[in-house]
């Protein structure tokens, strides 16, 4: 099964902000091991002993918040970086990315949690059909959001596309509607917190350090790239 672990950042109710973000970390479920102890890795440098009590989030890692405001900043911003870079380097397990970056004067009137949702799971089945004609793949998806206030209606909404069809076609590939975690508990959620505070620091303050690293990973093919929507 391929997993879509999910994350936003960015407010939608807050005006002094222009984009809101989703981003989602594709991952094969062989794959997640590694990727995780790559991650748990990372953590012990804060914790030898109980890396498991180290939550690795963008925000509060930058500024130095919570936990982290007794870490240097360079040492903060060089484990967002390694933690970005699990993955990539190892093009067996490298994750794809799938990001929907809403612009919100663009979208006046509309419900922007739905639109991002939209995105995200229509270029993530499109990447499952795309699996499965190109390379005989026939495994399912499914999506791990962290946990939300929006739940419900991202299930009912997952449910709709599925039998009723959104904008671009019906949802195929899906194993079941979207599960939400707790992200203490998922190292592949905070790295899906990660992925789209590093989309958030490109687009809403043109800091592209944390951008530059994941950028090849967004899913393309035929030199498009599919996922990485951006309005």
């Amino acid at each position: 099964m391929h997993l879509l672990y999910v994350d936003e950042s960015g407010a939608i109710g807050n005006p002094t902000e222009k984009f809101f973000i989703l981003a989602g970390v594709s991952v094969f479920e062989r794959n997640t091991h590694w990727i995780e102890r790559d991650l748990n890795e990372i953590a012990a440098r804060f914790n030898k002993e109980e890396p498991y009590t180290v939550e690795l989030h963008g925000s509060p890692m930058r500024s130095g918040k919570g936990f982290w405001k007794h870490q240097p900043r360079d040492v903060r911003e060089q484990a967002i970086i390694d933690a970005l870079s699990v993955g990539i380097r190892d093009r067996q397990h490298r994750p794809r990315l799938i990001g929907a970056v809403l612009q919100k004067e663009n979208h006046t009137g509309k419900e922007m949690s739905e639109v991002a949702f939209e995105q995200l799971s229509s270029r993530f089945d499109m990447y499952l059909t795309r699996l499965h004609l190109k390379q005989q793949d026939t495994h399912r998806g499914l999506m791990i959001f962290d946990e939300c206030s929006t739940e419900k209606r991202i299930q009912t909404l997952a449910r709709e596309f599925k039998h009723s069809g959104h904008t671009y076609g019906k949802i195929r590939n899906f194993a079941e509607v979207p599960v939400f975690l707790d992200s203490r508990a998922s190292r592949l959620i905070q790295l899906a917190d990660l992925v789209a505070y590093a989309m958030y620091r490109h687009f809403e303050h043109g800091d592209s350090k944390y951008y530059d690293v994941i950028y090849p990973c967004f899913d393309h093919d035929g030199g498009v790239a599919h996922g990485l929507y951006i309005r």
